[in-house]
């Protein structure tokens, strides 16, 4: 079930492509991480680098994501970042769109609607039964764009979460 991580997904007209990253492109990624966490008021916390993104994408066994690059002459302009859940109620992969960037530059090109339509390829390749993501409730431009390409919010899910710190007080109660 592992994507094959060297082919193209899609070569378009206007000479972008989009692939899923090989080991040689974290250089240009991890910026694009960055940026995300930049715009998502997050980057206080963000503690990605080179060594973890090589780790986790390229070197482990199933790797724990994969990412797709938008590329054009040479210059990676977007990514998603997905991980595949295995397991579900369906007996059919889900796929888990953690991470959609734009850079700045590359936005009005097409590249992120580029890069979703392959998303929807490959969870098809995957065999699938739904792409989800998460969405911040402040970000009415993106939700925007993900319902014209044809997503919906989910009206019955809302996402919980524990903090490390909630994490450790709970599993305390626990002794």
């Amino acid at each position: 079930m592992a994507p094959p991580m060297s082919t193209a997904i899609a070569t378009l007209d206007c000479g972008m492509r989009v692939r899923f990253a090989v080991e040689a492109d974290i250089p240009q990624v991890l910026p694009l991480m960055r940026g995300l966490a930049e715009f998502e008021n997050t980057i206080a916390s963000f503690a990605l680098t080179e060594a973890v993104i090589r780790e986790h994408a390229f070197r482990r066994s199933p790797p724990d994501c994969w990412i797709l690059v938008a590329e054009d002459a040479g210059a990676i302009l977007g990514m998603i970042v997905y991980y595949v859940l295995r397991f579900t109620s369906t007996a059919k992969p889900e796929m888990v769109l953690k991470d959609v960037f734009v850079s700045h530059e590359a936005r009005g090109r097409h590249v992120g609607e580029h890069l979703i339509r392959a998303a929807a390829r490959e969870a098809l390749s995957l065999d699938a039964s739904i792409v989800l993501w998460q969405v911040a409730r402040w970000n009415t431009d993106a939700m925007r764009f993900y319902e014209r390409l044809g997503a919906k919010p989910d009206p019955v899910w809302v996402n919980y979460g524990l903090t490390l710190d909630a994490c450790r007080a709970l599993a305390g109660d626990l002794d």
